[in-house]
């Protein structure tokens, strides 16, 4: 008897160190990640970082630790104090601070670095992404051509900075390709987020006599609704996410699981390098995409709606490439 109870024991003890060992091995193959945002997780270009690391970790492929609202004036030090705590990569933004920040990852050579950054890569462990969802811009604009009766479109951003001027653009050629008379009235309103600000830029571009517009900004959507025009939507999902029902056709969105799932398996296989992740924020490798239509399915006729998939699907392979301008883009009327 007590031969078979030490053996039932041995067993047990084998097992329960099996379970314990495979929970280490789990653990151990969780790396610890760092996300630092100048806006509130609100904002929506933050958010989109911020939902990507949420999915990893709920992945179980990551620690995830966070800190918004951090001023450009404090973020070199909120940087150093993750990279001292232990964190295998940080993702953040450095427009701005760009040479202070790629001067704490030098300090850091361990740390990998995921930053917003309108530069090339630095050293052999600071890579950078921007925002390169001009690919569905292009093709709201094709959509927005056909909804304008007065031939008028609004566009309100934030700032004209590269990131911003390369999606204007591409949503302005695209409309020029479905209607050369189109004419656009363009307003920055300074700030990233100041929704009271955006609505009143988007009022004054309908008493100039727009009735369609490009909401970059949050507060347009609820110019658009005030007024009873449409609008298209930017980076989130408008029509859902900002009481855009009946007023947003579509929204060009941005994701950036792909760019981040990217940077955590180079970082757990030792490979991480500094390189642009561009491509990871466009079409072809699933950072960017056209919403649905929802609502506005029926009211688009089947001929914009074939129009768009074709230079859709001439995008995704490389048939078709939409023209990446970062200039300021000036109203035309």
């Amino acid at each position: 008897m007590w031969k078979y109870l030490s053996r039932a024991v041995s067993l047990s003890l084998a097992m329960l160190a099996a379970v314990l060992l495979s929970g280490a091995q789990a653990d151990a193959a969780k790396i610890k990640v760092a996300g630092i945002y100048t806006q509130p997780i609100q904002q929506k270009w933050d958010a989109r970082l911020h939902l990507a690391l949420l999915a990893a970790e709920k992945a179980g492929e990551i620690e995830y630790a966070f800190s918004e609202k951090v001023a450009n004036t404090d973020y070199v030090r909120v940087l150093r104090e993750y990279a001292d705590s232990g964190v295998s990569l940080v993702v953040g933004e450095a427009f701005g601070i760009s040479k202070e920040a790629r001067a704490v990852a030098d300090d850091y050579p361990e740390v990998a670095f995921l930053m917003g950054d309108p530069f090339e890569p630095h050293g052999k462990n600071f890579a950078v992404f921007d925002n390169y969802i001009h690919e569905p811009c292009y093709l709201m604009g094709m959509i927005a051509a056909t909804m304008t009766k007065s031939n008028k479109i609004g566009m309100v951003g934030g700032y004209p900075i590269g990131e911003v001027n390369r999606l204007f653009h591409a949503f302005m050629n695209g409309a020029r390709s479905v209607n050369p008379d189109v004419q656009f009235k363009v307003n920055f309103i300074g700030s990233w987020y100041d929704p009271p600000k955006a609505k009143e830029a988007a009022f004054a571009q309908i008493e100039a006599g727009v009735d369609v517009l490009y909401a970059e900004r949050a507060g347009v959507v609820d110019a658009a609704r005030d007024k009873g025009i449409v609008a298209f939507g930017n980076v989130n999902d408008m029509n859902k996410e900002e009481n855009g029902t009946d007023v947003v056709v579509t929204s060009a969105l941005w994701h950036m699981e792909s760019a981040i799932n990217n940077a955590i398996a180079e970082v757990k296989a030792g490979s991480f390098k500094a390189a642009n992740y561009k491509e990871w924020t466009m079409m072809a490798k699933g950072g960017a995409t056209l919403a649905p239509y929802y609502e506005f399915d029926s009211k688009l006729s089947d001929d914009i709606k074939g129009k768009v998939e074709k230079v859709k699907a001439d995008i995704l392979s490389g048939a078709f490439t939409v023209e990446i301008n970062d200039n300021e883009p000036k109203s035309t009327y």
